[in-house]
């Protein structure tokens, strides 16, 4: 059987730690493609993690198994969980990693595979020993109730949270993009329901940093050098600065309150 499986790590490119992965998966499945999204999370940075995934997972074909290490409680009480979506499938650690894309899918089940022995499990390197080997078998139509027992929860961010009332939207920088676009947790359903429209000024409340800008349908309509919100290519609201950095103008950082309503 041929079946998609991606690789998302804080591992980098200098060990031997993806290869070993990549070698646990073909010995298991040699059909299987491997795809990989990025090893260049920020390491022990759950919440970028999350949002790489968050953004990519949609984009693989239906049936994919998203694999993501980013996972500095390895060893820990932490559960190693697969968590069954509409459309995919998604291994990891029960730290938050997985939750934003899998709620964004549409969770279906989830399974605690920490017991899970294709041979002895070492304390520190669960990608391999763990998440590589649940992601082959899947691959090969083993069915996710053979690879670990259905639990009825599994760890969340809050960070990703977001709402809209009465015109106003609320949430969090999620994510600092290397232009320096500031990332936020509202999505396109919370600025449709706030009744923004293209055009709109908006009072804007980004950390310490009060605004006043245009919400534009992309970067180009704002005049270089003018800060603008826009929503971005993945569905997320994004306050940006034309041809410049949001983040170091404004001081933003990941974490940071969200505020948005119309002038």
């Amino acid at each position: 059987m041929t079946r998609v499986i991606t690789l998302t790590t804080d591992f980098g490119a200098r060990d031997h730690f993806v290869a070993e992965m990549k070698g646990v998966i073909l010995s298991i499945n040699p059909r299987a493609t491997i795809v990989d999204i990025t090893h260049d999370v920020e390491k022990f940075n759950v919440v970028h993690g999350a949002f790489v995934l968050a953004c990519a997972y949609k984009w693989f074909p239906r049936g994919t198994i998203h694999v993501v290490v980013v996972d500095p409680g390895v060893g820990t009480s932490r559960r190693a969980i697969l968590v069954e979506t509409e459309r995919y499938y998604f291994v990891g650690p029960d730290n938050g990693v997985l939750a934003p894309a899998a709620a964004r899918d549409g969770v279906r089940a989830v399974y605690d595979v920490s017991s899970f022995r294709e041979w002895e499990v070492s304390t520190t390197f669960h990608g391999r020993d763990i998440f590589a080997p649940v992601a082959a078998r899947l691959s090969l139509g083993v069915p996710p109730s053979s690879l670990g027992r259905r639990v009825s929860e599994f760890v969340m961010l809050d960070i990703f949270r977001a709402s809209s009332s009465n015109g106003v939207v609320e949430g969090r920088v999620v994510h600092v993009d290397s232009f320096g676009n500031v990332i936020t947790s509202i999505d396109m359903s919370h600025v449709r329901r706030a009744g923004f429209s293209y055009g709109d000024v908006l009072d804007v409340q980004v950390g310490r940093a009060r605004l006043r800008l245009r919400f534009l349908p992309a970067y180009g309509f704002a005049e270089r050098g003018e800060a603008l919100a826009l929503v971005n290519s993945e569905g997320f609201f994004e306050i940006a600065i034309n041809a410049s950095s949001a983040a170091s103008a404004l001081g933003v950082k990941v974490g940071d309150p969200v505020v948005a309503r119309r002038a």
